[in-house]
């Protein structure tokens, strides 16, 4: 009986065993990996390229000077100079951008941050382009430049605040702040002469920018981080009345004004559509 009893026992604790080994066994937890949420937050830098195009209400009118007999400026004979109409402000333009962007919150919200830019252009190429009276020229020394004052342009630049909201990677922006430019030309400087002339005013505009998916071809550094913006900037810049009423100067020096004319300020006013590519720092 005692025999039965241990072998008995024995058989129960190999089923035991046996039962147990066949349990399905427990499988670690997996590993939560967070989807990363974008955000603007971040340190920029960029190049952009547009155009630029005249935005200002002056008249397109030409410009005729009458020249008196005996003036040393054209023949001792009445004659005419007629300045063409426009002051060019158009043109490509292109540079480069830096700036910060602070998200509120990520994913979708209000972003804030101001950006800085500096620009190349040509504007004003053809403001002093003028015709004279057929049959007649100017005297030997004399250089004839347009009477109203107007610039060219060689560079500009801004510093911008930036407001806009977010919807994840899209952000649609308005911005606004301080602009600076300069350009030469004879009607900035002395008789004969040509030198810059710097010049400062304001800004307004807005645009829309979107970060690039990372298997695009136009984002290079494989990564969230590269950004394509297209934005529209109104630009003001003050230009003084130096020299305006002026329309030649002869090679002793003297300066010829046309008879009768008022001097007016023309600011130089000029919108620009341009496109850029950001690279980001931080974060995703």
């Amino acid at each position: 009986m005692k025999k039965l009893l241990t072998t008995l026992a024995a058989f129960t604790a190999l089923t035991a065993a046996a039962s147990a080994a066949d349990l399905p066994r427990r499988a670690p937890p997996p590993v939560f990996t967070p989807v990363p949420v974008f955000t603007w937050t971040g340190f920029y830098f960029g190049v952009n390229a547009g155009y630029g195009f005249d935005a200002s209400s002056r008249s397109n009118a030409a410009t005729v000077v009458n020249v008196a007999p005996g003036t040393a400026v054209a023949a001792a004979v009445p004659t005419q100079i007629a300045f063409g109409g426009t002051d060019s402000t158009d043109g490509f333009t292109g540079g480069g951008q830096v700036g910060y962007n602070y998200q509120f919150t990520p994913g979708s919200g209000v972003v804030i941050g101001i950006e800085a830019d500096a620009q190349y252009v040509d504007f004003g190429r053809n403001r002093n382009r003028y015709l004279v009276t057929p049959g007649f020229a100017l005297a030997p020394g004399v250089q004839a430049f347009s009477p109203n004052g107007v610039s060219s342009l060689d560079f500009f630049g801004t510093v911008r605040g930036r407001l806009g909201y977010a919807f994840d990677k899209a952000l649609f922006y308005g911005t606004g702040g301080f602009a600076y430019g300069a350009g030469g030309g004879r009607e900035f400087g002395l008789p004969n002469s040509s030198r810059d002339d710097f010049r400062t005013g304001w800004t307004v505009g807005g645009g829309v920018e979107y970060a690039l998916p990372t298997d695009s071809f136009l984002n290079f550094f494989r990564s969230s981080a590269v950004t394509l913006k297209v934005e529209g900037l109104y630009v003001n810049l003050d230009q003084n009345n130096r020299l305006n009423g002026a329309y030649a100067t002869n090679a002793a020096g003297a300066v010829f004004f046309a008879p009768g004319y008022v001097a007016r300020r023309n600011d130089t006013e000029f919108a620009v559509v341009r496109a850029g590519l950001n690279y980001k720092f931080g974060s995703y």
